[in-house]
């Protein structure tokens, strides 16, 4: 479908998206001097997916927010990554901003020399290279959401898991999904890397529901249904009123009548216990 300005609003709004789930962590973190629930491998794994799929979209000819989106990713996944170390294995400032940037300036020039060289293939009709960085890039990507799995699957709980960060995540990849539909052609490569994350994503979302919503659910449902029988079972209740009041109507000829009457029993007997009252 050739929607450029469709395909840039959506790219643009995924690019956003995954710089905004990324921020205000780093905001966390610098606040409460801590990285608490972070894991150091899955901010790599990220920076790494992040060149990777660079790669795929500057070479497929995305939009200039798609271009965008993989660097800002690599580069806010990095400095997470550099809190990790300092605040979790007490890595001293220097160290860490070295590590940092020798960390940003490798990465950037491997997807430089990725980017030419994948040009060079392509003016020789040479495709698998592209299709072999839009693998990586969604293994990656998966490997990190992966590592939530792992962690739920060890715990047998959700807790500690970020639902506003993976929600985040997870509208970023549909509306870079929407963005690369909206290409001058499909790409199935492309779509495939935003899309598997999704699922992985929306796994996150149902498990999340397993441990945390279906036990509210059911405690709800349970505490429903304790009101609903203590108050039937309370002597003077609506439900009595109305159940002796069915054993004694029999002058209607037909339910509806039948139903009215019942109505206007109930209310007078109720009224009748208020002025007792």
């Amino acid at each position: 479908m050739n929607q450029p300005v469709i395909s840039n609003v959506f790219g643009t709004l995924g690019a956003t998206c995954w710089s905004i789930q990324l921020v205000p962590q780093i905001v966390l973190n610098y606040r409460r001097h801590s990285a608490a629930g972070l894991s150091t491998g899955f901010m790599l794994l990220w920076s790494m997916a992040g060149i990777f799929l660079g790669t795929y979209n500057i070479v497929s000819g995305f939009n200039l927010a798609l271009q965008i989106q993989p660097q800002i990713l690599s580069t806010l996944s990095l400095i997470t990554m550099g809190q990790c170390l300092y605040y979790a294995r007490n890595w001293g400032l220097i160290k860490v901003s070295a590590f940092t940037s020798c960390m940003m300036v490798v990465l950037g020039s491997l997807e430089y020399t990725f980017v030419y060289a994948l040009q060079i293939g392509i003016q020789r009709d040479t495709e698998w290279p592209k299709t072999f960085m839009s693998a990586l890039a969604a293994a990656l990507l998966v490997a990190g959401v992966a590592e939530q799995y792992a962690a739920i699957y060890k715990n047998k709980s959700v807790e500690g898991i970020s639902f506003l960060f993976c929600g985040l995540d997870a509208l970023g990849d549909i509306t870079s999904l929407i963005s690369v539909i909206f290409e001058p052609q499909v790409n199935i490569a492309g779509s495939t890397i935003y899309a598997t994350e999704l699922l992985f994503w929306l796994g996150i979302f149902a498990l999340g529901f397993y441990y945390k919503g279906l036990p509210k659910s059911r405690r709800l449902i349970r505490t429903v249904r304790a009101i609903l029988l203590t108050y039937q079972s309370r002597p003077g209740s609506r439900q009595t009123d109305v159940q002796d009041i069915q054993l004694e109507s029999t002058s209607s000829s037909t339910s509806v009548f039948r139903l009215a009457q019942i109505g206007n029993q109930v209310r007078e007997r109720e009224a009748q216990r208020l002025d007792t009252a």
